[in-house]
């Protein structure tokens, strides 16, 4: 069963950091596919932009302007667009290549932000409407292509990265990208130029592995680029983490029921196991407390039978009367057990009355006095209750306390010194009942008050009884709704002590 749960919580942490590294995996691949579009987005902006400026200037100076006349001119875009309604003079083009992008197809199948001008829509339209061309012309398609990534390259390089695109512009494309992806956390982002940072940059971006990711912006004929776009999410383990939380969850959940359903079988299988040896123990000690009355009163019986004593008749009497007290002991220990059976089934009715508890303890002291004497011992008493009305059932309480004295007796070496003690707290009496006998340790005074249970102390039989008088001192006291504590140290002695409520 262990092996079996280490296995089952080891597939469970597998399980579970494989879905972790699963989420990062497709998280990271979201965040390339957006970074990739907004990249596409801004490259067909600037495409758009540069396309929009040319043909302004190619409506200005009459013909397709050249490589130089356009560089020439980016300087003044401003005049060149105040200028596009208005024909100049055509300027010669001698030995100045030229090119036309009228059939030139930007858009690569990708959709066009809605904050292109009408301008820009309708040269889109425009050129859309030319790319379809026939593939013969293909070879044609490639050169003027080549050609406008030269042109546009130009107007980049000429043309600051804070004009072309602003923060709040290229905010709005990312959080568009993710929203579509379903990436709803916070992110920082930024545009890198040589691995600097540019002014198009949020004001939190900071670079950490792991949380960063990169995509390379304008690239220029030969695939290289000096730019990057930046993107880093603060919270990402976050949003990781919320994304598999649900069954993650339940398989914690289901998890912990397990372990706690072996526990809950462990710590059974140990009471089953302390349960039968304190069982066993008891039929020892019953089998053992029978016996000897029962060897009594056969080796009475046997005596009465001898004719020299049945003449006798005051040796008939006394074995007469040794047979009575032995009868009457296996009656009490019999009579222990039934109590505590009906205690189990709540089958005993104690009726309870007003009564004087310090009369009850004297009533108690009168069944042990004499064996204290036999022993040469000493009872104290010790009554400093003033007030000390109870309601209790006088013969079951009287039980208890014959009890608790009974084994104040019992586990004192030599001769019994016992205190009896009474006082008031508040609305309560409490009695305390020491004695300098064996003591016990921290373990078994949690356990006394259970049914059957002994110490072991070696010899099983060094100390009469069944492990069933304190269970029913408890019970008793419970029925009373008391409270009964115990302070021992092994080697000093022990202190019981009942809470008992006053009745005003």
């Amino acid at each position: 069963m262990s092996l079996s749960l280490i296995g089952i919580i080891l597939v469970q942490l597998y399980w579970v950091n494989s879905s972790i590294e699963n989420s990062e995996d497709q998280f990271k691949r979201h965040i390339q596919q957006v970074l990739g579009k907004v990249a596409v987005k801004l490259q067909q902006k600037d495409e758009y932009k540069f396309l929009e400026l040319y043909k302004a200037y190619e409506d200005s100076i009459g013909h397709s302007p050249s490589r130089e006349e356009m560089q020439a001119a980016y300087c003044n875009l401003i005049d060149i667009k105040a200028n596009s309604k208005t024909k100049q003079k055509p300027q010669s083009s001698k030995n100045k290549e030229t090119v036309s992008f009228d059939t030139v197809d930007i858009s690569n199948g990708n959709s066009v932000d809605h904050d292109v001008d009408d301008l820009t829509a309708i040269h889109k339209k425009d050129t859309i409407a030319q790319t379809k061309l026939e593939e013969e012309d293909g070879d044609m398609q490639v050169w003027q292509r080549y050609q406008f990534k030269l042109y546009v390259n130009d107007y980049r390089e000429s043309t600051p990265i804070t004009e072309r695109v602003s923060i709040n512009d290229l905010k709005r494309k990312i959080k568009v990208e993710l929203a579509q992806s379903g990436v709803d956390t916070p992110f920082e982002f930024g545009v890198y130029k040589n691995g600097e940072p540019t002014e198009l940059h949020s004001g939190k971006l900071e670079w950490k592995e792991g949380t960063s990711y990169q995509y390379p912006l304008y690239d220029d004929i030969d695939g290289k680029t000096q730019y990057r776009l930046v993107i880093s999410f603060p919270k990402k383990k976050t949003f990781i983490f919320s994304s598999i939380v649900g069954i993650t969850s339940l398989s914690l959940i289901f998890t912990l029921i397990i372990i706690i359903a072996y526990l809950s079988a462990i710590n059974q299988l140990i009471k089953q196991k302390q349960i039968s040896e304190i069982k066993t123990d008891f039929i020892n000690n019953m089998t053992h407390e029978f016996k000897t009355p029962i060897a009594t009163i056969n080796l009475a019986l046997d005596a009465i039978k001898n004719p020299k004593i049945l003449n006798d008749p005051d040796r008939v009497q006394n074995y007469l009367r040794m047979i009575r007290d032995e009868n009457k002991r296996m009656h009490s220990q019999v009579e222990n057990v039934l109590q505590i059976s009906k205690f189990d089934k709540k089958e005993l009715d104690i009726t309870k009355d007003q009564a004087d508890v310090q009369e009850i303890i004297e009533e108690a002291i009168e069944h042990v006095h004499l064996i204290v004497e036999a022993r040469d011992g000493r009872l104290t008493r010790h009554f400093n209750a003033k007030r000390t009305t109870v309601l209790l059932n006088d013969v079951h309480f009287t039980n208890v306390l014959v009890n608790i004295l009974d084994n104040a007796i019992k586990y004192s070496e030599g001769e019994p010194v016992i205190d009896i003690y009474t006082e008031n707290v508040k609305d309560f009496i409490l009695i305390k009942i020491t004695d300098k006998g064996l003591g016990m340790s921290k373990s078994v005074q949690k356990k006394i008050f259970q049914k059957f249970y002994r110490e072991h102390t070696g010899d099983i039989h060094n100390v009469k009884g069944h492990g069933l008088g304190l269970a029913y001192v408890k019970r008793v006291i419970d029925d009373h709704n008391c409270d009964i504590y115990v302070e021992s140290e092994k080697g000093k002695g022990s202190t019981f002590i009942i809470k008992m409520p006053l009745i005003n």
